[in-house]
């Protein structure tokens, strides 16, 4: 791997792991006093320093306050790391000057452009670095802030006091932004599954996390500047992200509310309108958010496939979603489209998008589904689980989503670093890879004869 940067996210992601399980194995960490097994550690240090999700153990008992403490610090780490890394290894492939120039160079053109502008311009300055840190700590701050004062009313009103409320509220918002999905309410999620107030401002907070910060700034440089009554746009990026999303998001929620209407396990027993509502809200936790409310062992086959493609695809670049990103998908659907119309180049929103994105998107969706297929095959060896079951769970830790159908607490330890690896490879690996290539071409002086395979 050539990339600087991109070794520096596989170290920096790995020691933190290896520090957060030293912490976990602690017996002040659980509430029983006792040191937790290294491989529910390791487990649950990935998925927190990664914002996965999932869990080898209740999370809502096993863990004491220092524990709770030591995971939240993990994740909203981890979900700062992932904002930064994510914005900053694509940014630096386009070797531009000036934070404000580097954030509409994720927004406004692709952030990961290649060729003679990279190579004639310069790396990031170790203060533009610092820079994009404080922009991403502070708008995390300011949407969890937000966010906890929301919840925090709703906890107290379910009989919770006011600084169990406030620290409880707080870690349900970080856990929503960061596309984390722990819940740390002994209860979980169940108070919660027929309220529209609370499962509105968790769907909000997943979907602003999923979207990215390259999204966000550009959303609030264009109201703040109120982009409709002057000449500024929103980017490409920023077009093809949230056009994809929300047309995920629909497509999403039509499909669970159909195949899982008649079913009495899930939606069957309730309303129309509260059927409709749990479905949208499912559809919007398949981005990366993990904050299931539906029993996932009684879902359709069919409902499991959806989630699962749903998941794979994941949320927006430089966002703390996993999975290939939906701008891959877009991309991958543009080329297709173009091929069809006998057009040369992949437009969108009037704007032509480089050859060479293709050749990032194509790289990401081959690594994903490798993994995916790697650590599937490997778990039905070690699990002799039903393909749906372990398939679902392996998509869910690569694009670090969180819902699960319950085999993560069941897998032995083998199963376990398989998993955790998973998750590691989802989170660090797509965005670490689209760096790599996109920084690796090269011009050469000579260019060898032409000749077409057949294919198809």
């Amino acid at each position: 791997m050539q990339s600087s940067p991109a070794r520096t996210a596989l170290l920096v992601f790995t020691a933190l792991i290896l520090v957060w399980t030293a912490l976990l194995t602690l017996p002040v960490s659980s509430r029983s006093g006792s040191m937790t097994p290294l491989s529910d550690a390791l487990f649950t240090a990935v998925s927190a320093i990664c914002v996965t999700g999932l869990s080898t153990v209740d999370m809502g008992t096993h863990w004491s306050q220092f524990g709770d403490l030591v995971i939240l610090a993990g994740f909203q780490i981890g979900g700062i790391g992932v904002l930064t890394l994510a914005s900053l290894l694509g940014l630096t492939v386009t070797r531009r000057l000036g934070l404000r120039q580097r954030l509409l160079a994720a927004t406004d053109s692709n952030p990961l452009r290649t060729g003679r502008e990279a190579s004639e311009s310069q790396a990031v300055g170790l203060g533009e670095v610092a820079s994009l840190l404080r922009a991403v700590a502070l708008s995390l701050i300011v949407i969890e802030v937000g966010l906890t004062a929301l919840l925090t009313p709703r906890l107290i009103a379910e009989g919770y006091g006011f600084w169990q409320a406030l620290t409880d509220g707080f870690y349900l918002a970080a856990s929503a932004f960061t596309n984390t999905g722990f819940v740390p309410l002994e209860t979980g999620l169940e108070p919660f599954i027929n309220d529209p107030y609370t499962l509105t401002i968790l769907a909000g907070g997943v979907f602003l996390g999923a979207i990215g910060f390259p999204v966000i700034f550009a959303l609030y440089k264009f109201v703040v500047g109120r982009g409709w009554r002057t000449h500024k746009r929103l980017g490409l990026h920023a077009k093809l992200t949230l056009a994809t999303t929300l047309i995920l998001v629909i497509v999403g929620w039509i499909a669970i509310a159909g195949l899982e209407w008649n079913n009495h396990g899930t939606l069957g027993t309730q309303g129309p309108g509260q059927s409709l509502m749990n479905a949208g809200y499912t559809s919007v936790m398949t981005r990366s958010g993990g904050l299931g409310i539906l029993d996932t062992s009684e879902l359709q086959g069919s409902t499991l496939l959806v989630m699962d493609v749903l998941m794979f695809i994941g949320g927006g670049s430089a966002s703390t979603a996993g999975g290939i990103k939906v701008t891959t998908l877009a991309v991958l659907f543009l080329a297709a489209y173009a091929e069809a119309r006998g057009f040369q180049d992949m437009q969108a929103f009037g704007r032509r998008i480089p050859i060479d994105v293709l050749r990032v998107s194509i790289s990401i969706l081959i690594w994903g589904i490798s993994i995916v297929v790697t650590a599937s095959v490997i778990l039905l060896q070690i699990t002799g689980e039903s393909l749906d079951v372990v398939l679902f769970e392996v998509i869910s830790a690569f694009g670090t989503c969180g819902l699960t159908t319950g085999l993560s607490a069941e897998l032995p330890d083998a199963g376990k670093y398989v998993l955790a690896a998973t998750m590691w490879a989802g989170r660090v690996g797509t965005v670490t890879l689209a760096a790599a290539v996109a920084s690796t071409s090269r011009s050469r002086m000579f260019r060898l004869p032409e000749e077409r395979p057949i294919v198809g």
